[in-house]
């Protein structure tokens, strides 16, 4: 990694943890068979009370790439996507830009395969401060991401 894609990854990952966001609502919906269901999460950005604007505006693209990098390290092969698939691959500032559009009022972050990852993660990040974080046969791992990056630890089992 160059010393620039160094200083980039370092700016994106300390936008992305700062951004302030809040779940207001979980969805599981069914897929075709017990293990492919999906996981829609909506999101609220609450605005700033000085300001009245929220994070999104200046950290937007660092709260995608965080949640993109998230999905990645998480993410296997799958079927004959193994083929591409490296161990220790990361997910690169390339990748990101990749995955984005802009679709009228949201900044849209779609991620299907990556390298050989089955990452199936979509983001939606809307101008009105909301947006929605949706995967599909990926369990609850989303969940799990979130309250990563709010930095609450998550349950563990303790040995007997």
């Amino acid at each position: 990694m160059t010393p620039t894609d160094r200083a980039a990854y370092a700016k994106l990952l300390e936008t992305g943890i700062l951004v302030d966001f809040e779940v207001t609502k979980t969805q599981i919906h069914e897929g075709p068979d017990a293990a492919e269901f999906s996981m829609e999460i909506q999101l609220r950005f609450p605005p700033d009370p000085e300001t009245e604007e929220c994070d999104l505006r200046w950290g937007a693209f660092g709260f995608l790439f965080i949640v993109g990098a998230m999905s990645f390290a998480d993410a296997r092969p799958r079927e004959a996507s193994v083929i591409d698939y490296t161990e220790n691959d990361i997910f690169q500032l390339g990748d990101l830009i990749a995955c984005l559009r802009w679709d009228g009022h949201a900044l849209t972050f779609r991620a299907d395969y990556i390298r050989g990852r089955r990452m199936k993660t979509d983001v939606v990040l809307r101008t009105d401060g909301t947006g929605k974080l949706v995967t599909s046969g990926r369990g609850k791992a989303a969940v799990l991401w979130l309250e990563r990056l709010k930095g609450n630890k998550t349950l563990q089992l303790v040995p007997k």
